[in-house]
């Protein structure tokens, strides 16, 4: 069995446990370690129980709790040369560094694991394909937009997390972010919108997607319903409206999710 649960995604924090009978991984460490920790006991799960960490890319909302973390667990964290060297920078315990190339597989346990690059505005962000038995877990989040190569890897994918961050017109009528940074957010660096992520799983109905998970939404330009309701339409459109749409929170642990069984098809 090959199962996933977000214990938490948004602005402020990210992070991911997926599991299988004999591997515990985390994906980012964005939460604080405390929070980690306690969102784990939720689970049923002991923080030493965890074989490892991925981390997407650097950024603290994706990295900011591992310093105390390690400090205490001394997880391996599995990143590229770039986003280890920028954290050895920002954070000063010793870890334990599992370095991969980007674009190359490799094995944790009994998950097998592609990384793929992604357009976003760090030093060398990544997004995730795991594979256990005959099921895959596609892993999107900080992008600007889908390459060819991302749209490629996640058509093996059974259940896609992808971030949907903002609503675009409730960005663009925000107060609170001067338009410099509204530009960085809608920029082929910055992050997915509802309509753009809902337009990204439009195109994988032709692979095995049977399930979206939606996280990363913004606190003050998003909301769970906005972000499901334009998916579900995207999805519609293109004839694929019994693909589950789930959305993860900031602050709520996600249902444990099992992923894989058969693709839905376009009707």
């Amino acid at each position: 069995m090959f199962h996933l649960t977000i214990l938490g995604s948004g602005s402020a924090g990210n992070c991911a446990l997926v599991e299988t009978p004999k591997t515990r991984l985390l994906i980012d460490g964005g939460l604080s370690a405390k929070q980690i920790a306690e969102r784990l006991a939720a689970c049923g799960i002991n923080p030493i129980e965890i074989d490892g960490i991925l981390l997407t890319h650097e950024h603290g909302d994706h990295a900011g709790g591992l310093d105390v973390w390690c400090k205490k667990f001394n997880t391996p964290l599995y990143c590229n040369r770039l986003t280890a060297e920028s954290l050895r920078i920002d954070q000063k315990n010793a870890k334990d560094w599992r370095l991969f190339v980007t674009g190359a597989d490799f094995t944790i346990g009994d998950i097998d694991i592609e990384t793929v690059p992604v357009p976003h505005d760090a030093v060398e962000p990544v997004g995730f394909v795991l594979h256990h038995g005959r099921a895959a877990l596609g892993f999107l989040t900080d992008l600007g937009f889908a390459t060819k190569l991302v749209h490629e890897r996640m058509r093996a994918a059974h259940t896609v997390v992808i971030e949907t961050n903002h609503d675009e017109k409730l960005l663009q009528a925000d107060t609170k972010r001067p338009w410099s940074v509204k530009q960085r957010i809608m920029s082929r660096h910055g992050h997915l919108s509802n309509a753009a992520a809902g337009s990204v799983l439009a195109d994988l109905i032709d692979g095995k997607l049977r399930r979206a998970v939606l996280g990363h939404l913004s606190r003050d330009c998003n909301s769970p319903d906005l972000a499901i309701g334009t998916v579900r339409t995207c999805l519609a459109e293109r004839g694929a409206a019994k693909v589950e749409v789930v959305c993860a929170t900031q602050r709520e642990i996600t249902p444990r999710l099992q992923v894989g069984g058969a693709p839905v098809m376009a009707d």
